[in-house]
């Protein structure tokens, strides 16, 4: 016989059955059962300033833990806030629980004062939604939001606890945590892949985000070592192997016209690795006889630019580690991808020359990386310079370039890099938002400070929705309604209890981010930025580039 339990200390001890670790979120007067149960479990609550934060804390739990994130809110505003956090982890594959309050549900004394149809809103943004209507309900119901929040793809589940259902009493026993061991691939599926490779004359992998996972990293980096086969990635693919590596051909940042496109559009076969539609699609499958195979924990969504022809559904993992062994010593033509990389290899070097003040991007990204110790971790807002980060600089380890090509929303790179810290603390952290997106949850620099955080913030200051103005340039539109103005981020700064520094000179930069890393508490170091060579580089040469490495290959 179970002893009777309050239901939200029922609802605490499944989520401390689940393994969960903190809790992100700011409670409101319909959360304080729960709270009142969270102040003696030993989750830790974290306390944030806005519930955009918090969700996109959680969410980057989940991406670097692969454990469900989970995220607190109120009713009414509190879980309105929620939503874009919701569409962040959902869209970004990212384990994700959010709780919301709500009035009592059996008797109302307040009419609709603060209530929405929380339940129904949340229904296109997460794989599971529902509220709690009777407290012997909680176990089965936390059990299944976290199975569906980590179950291939991952993504949002949310849980709605009334504060009448809060106080009931029950007697329910918390359900037993079990793992689910992801189904192997089928032998002839195998076997249909292998032979495809092996007739290819130049086969080419590309790694996806679905590729983004422990276990499919090992099993891709000796794919590659054994084939020796040319690799590329997508943004949210990064790091999957080390970018370092000589087969490694760069990043899918731009749409076309880069170099990448040269090397997929001479390829005959495209071995691609975790495909997943969120990103936007670094080719498309037209008429000129380029087959793919499409390996997957899920099978292929079939349209009219993808409709791969074999597909190896199944743990990731064992697919590339089966392909491999059974792969015997084809010989392929991959001159032209030889050739490829030493022409990026040379433009990357080019860009790293830039003497100039206010820093171009493609400077900037080279002594970041250079600044950057092997294993830390930068996580990016959004806006052009993440374009230039995701395109120029290497990823050495999966999770250590954060950044949303899901979503893509403003305002996650701050909360993001908070996170990494925070499951990292023996890493160095660094931050780097637009002035834009970091003002957008800027005032999450308390909680950080609060925390006591080890961690490096980069806001770089044009003054202007910068990403929106280069593309109102290249359509030819007069500049207009996209310039703001900034305070004053090294006062700012240390308004909060964190460290402020002010970039008057391109020298400053390199020492400064050193500084920062040698040093424990937050620091966050405005700098100034030229986003003019944007439309130069990015418009008009890399297709003229394109067009000529195309010729010299020919």
């Amino acid at each position: 016989m179970v002893d009777s339990l309050k239901a939200s200390d029922l609802f605490v001890k499944a989520l401390e059955a689940e393994g969960v670790e903190y809790i992100f979120g700011i409670p409101g007067e319909e959360n304080l059962d729960f709270l009142e149960s969270l102040r003696t479990s030993k989750i830790k609550f974290i306390l944030t300033r806005h519930e955009q934060g918090a969700g996109f804390m959680a969410a980057t739990y989940g991406r670097l833990t692969g454990k469900v994130g989970v995220c607190l809110a109120t009713l009414g505003p509190g879980a309105t806030n929620l939503v874009t956090a919701a569409a962040y982890a959902q869209l970004g594959a990212m384990p994700l629980l959010l709780l919301t309050g709500q009035k009592p549900i059996k008797k109302s004394k307040q009419g609709r004062f603060q209530i929405l149809d929380i339940i129904e809103m949340m229904q296109p943004l997460t794989k599971f939604t529902k509220q709690i209507v009777n407290g012997n309900h909680i176990p089965s119901l936390v059990r299944e939001a976290f199975r569906l929040a980590v179950q291939e793809r991952p993504g949002a589940t949310h849980l709605e606890l009334p504060e009448d259902i809060a106080d009931e009493q029950t007697t329910e026993p918390i359900f037993e945590v079990t793992r689910v061991r992801r189904s192997a691939p089928d032998e002839k599926s195998i076997q249909e892949a292998v032979s495809l490779i092996q007739k290819a004359k130049s086969p080419l992998i590309l790694i996806g985000a679905g590729a983004n996972r422990k276990r499919t990293s090992r099993a891709l980096k000796r794919f590659v070592d054994v084939t020796k086969l040319y690799f590329i990635n997508t943004q949210m693919g990064k790091g999957v192997i080390d970018e370092r590596h000589p087969l490694f051909l760069g990043t899918a940042s731009l749409s076309d016209n880069d170099y990448i496109h040269c090397a997929i559009k001479n390829a005959d076969l495209i071995i691609n690795v975790g495909h997943d539609v969120i990103e936007k699609p670094p080719f498309f499958m037209t008429g000129d006889g380029l087959k793919v195979i499409h390996v997957n924990f899920t099978e292929a969504n079939i349209d009219e630019v993808y409709f791969p022809q074999v597909e190896v559904v199944g743990d990731i993992a064992n697919s590339i580690w089966q392909i491999t062994d059974l792969l015997n010593g084809s010989k392929w033509n991959l001159q032209l991808f030889e050739q490829v990389k030493k022409e990026l290899d040379k433009h990357v070097l080019d860009l790293k020359s830039g003497e100039s003040f206010p820093v171009e991007l493609q400077k900037l990204v080279y002594i970041v990386r250079e600044a950057v110790p092997d294993q830390g971790i930068i996580a990016l807002d959004n806006g052009i310079y993440k374009i230039w980060f995701s395109r120029n600089y290497n990823a050495y380890d999966a999770n250590t370039v954060l950044l949303d090509n899901a979503l893509a929303t403003m305002g996650a790179g701050l909360p993001s890099a908070m996170t990494a810290s925070l499951v990292h603390p023996d890493k160095k952290v660094l931050a780097i938002c637009g002035d834009g997106g970091f003002m957008m949850n800027s005032q999450e620099l308390e909680t950080a400070v609060r925390l006591k955080l080890n961690l490096s913030i980069l806001v770089l200051c044009d003054d202007a929705y910068g990403m929106i103005k280069w593309k109102q340039a290249g359509m030819n539109f007069p500049s207009f309604a996209l310039d703001y103005q900034n305070p004053d981020f090294k006062k700012y700064a240390e308004s909060y209890g964190a460290k402020g520094y002010k970039i008057e000179r391109l020298e400053e930069i390199a020492p400064t981010l050193k500084k920062t890393f040698s040093e424990k508490g937050v620091h966050l170091i405005a700098l100034p930025v030229d986003y003019s060579s944007n439309h130069k580089i990015l418009n008009q040469d890399l297709p003229l580039i394109y067009k000529d490495l195309i010729e010299k290959i020919k």
